[in-house]
């Protein structure tokens, strides 16, 4: 390796570290802003009649063209719990 070289490496390692330390340190977990969800609410675990009265009115949602991420939302549900009663 010559002079050259070793200047062009020497300069792109300074480049490198001035990269590293302007960057803004990553932070663990997803953003504040990236959930659909407006609020977390309590889970609500439904059973027996509440339960068989609460499939039939999605799915009866579900045939007036609701779209099933409106309908996720409205309820505190996910749209893969939707689509499994769809089923």
């Amino acid at each position: 390796m010559n002079g050259q070289d070793q200047k062009k490496l020497r300069r792109i390692i300074s480049i490198a570290k001035e990269l590293i330390t302007s960057s803004p340190k990553p932070q663990r977990g997803r953003p504040a802003g990236s959930s659909n969800r407006t609020a977390p609410t309590k889970r609500i675990r439904r059973s027996g009649k509440e339960l068989v009265q609460f499939r039939k009115m999605l799915k009866a949602e579900q045939k007036r063209g609701v779209p099933v991420g409106e309908l996720a939302r409205k309820h505190g549900i996910s749209s893969a719990y939707i689509y499994m009663i769809g089923n």
